[in-house]
């Protein structure tokens, strides 16, 4: 799916070398189609890093996607050039009276806070609360799974005794289901987080499927019946390096953390990683945009509503 960014994005150049295909404004402009109105919260700390990765993967299908990067008010972060985020960003007010066919709402490195202490929290509700009504499909990534999950359905999070951190083998446990079409019987995935939620809390909430788990990573994907709400706790969208710069930056930092898990070739970090889940992003990332959005939202942005599928 050819992405419309402006050219002065750096993910323009980054793709593009990637042999993705990313159109200007004057290009898309000469299109006779309307665009997938897909709009991301990006929360995550190295935002530039962040929009590479799910730029890569909403770019894989054959549709035109048309992309609002958003920030929070209530808090901004250190690590992203004040530059950038003002040429390329939005707030939520900018944002509000607007529908979008496709809502992503990434992690962030606060899972060990109770939600109530997140800066952001207050914003970030009412930004769940407007989703509802303004949003067709809303992917919730890692945290921002956990906190969506938490927001509209009460599931509480759990801390983990140590970090779930590096590679897991995965399963699908519903094959019938549109999300998960094309995925083997086992795939990876990458988590890096501290904290989780647990399959008897979702299984009291009769609106949630369980679509995937591991063994060693517990629940991975919960969408509700009409796949309006998706929630992934891992990060299917990193790169081959995102975990081991994790783990460097921590290991700087004097910090005790453990090698990621199934990660680095004979569990040496002097070895380079190699990727095992990229198949199963690009299946997930398109079978979202593709069943959960394109297929299913009203061709007049205005249509849509709450549970109106």
């Amino acid at each position: 799916m050819p992405i419309k960014i402006p050219r002065e994005l750096p993910a323009f150049n980054v793709l593009s070398n990637e042999n993705i295909f990313v159109m200007n404004d004057g290009r898309a402009g000469g299109q006779d189609i309307r665009p997938l109105k897909i709009a991301i919260l990006n929360l995550m700390p190295k935002k530039i890093q962040t929009e590479n990765q799910l730029l890569r993967y909403l770019s894989n299908t054959p549709l035109q996607v048309e992309i609002t990067l958003i920030e929070t008010e209530s808090y901004r972060g250190k690590h992203t050039p004040a530059e950038h985020m003002e040429r390329f960003y939005s707030y939520f007010d900018d944002i509000k009276n607007e529908k979008f066919d496709g809502f992503v709402i990434t992690g962030a490195p606060v899972e060990q806070l109770e939600f109530n202490d997140v800066i952001y929290w207050e914003e970030l509700k009412e930004i769940m609360e407007w989703s509802k009504e303004n949003v067709f499909s809303t992917l919730h990534i890692c945290w921002g799974a956990q906190a969506g999950l938490r927001y509209h359905y009460g599931v509480p999070k759990y801390r983990l005794e140590s970090k779930m951190f590096g590679i897991f083998k995965h399963v699908v446990n519903k094959k019938n289901a549109e999300l998960m079409r094309g995925l083997d019987d086992i795939f990876y995935a990458p988590h890096s987080r501290h904290t989780e939620v647990k399959r008897n809390d979702i299984e009291k909430v009769k609106e949630l499927d369980i679509l995937s788990e591991s063994d060693e990573a517990g629940i991975f994907i919960v969408a509700n019946k009409d796949y309006r709400q998706v929630f992934i706790t891992g990060h299917l969208e990193y790169e081959r390096n995102t975990l081991a710069e994790e783990y460097f930056r921590d290991i700087d930092k004097g910090m005790k953390i453990d090698v990621p898990k199934n990660y680095f070739p004979d569990d040496d970090p002097n070895k380079e990683p190699i990727v095992n889940w990229r198949g199963s992003a690009s299946v997930v990332f398109g079978n979202w945009l593709n069943y959960c959005v394109y297929q299913s939202t009203p061709y007049d942005l205005k249509n849509i509503h709450y549970n109106n599928k």
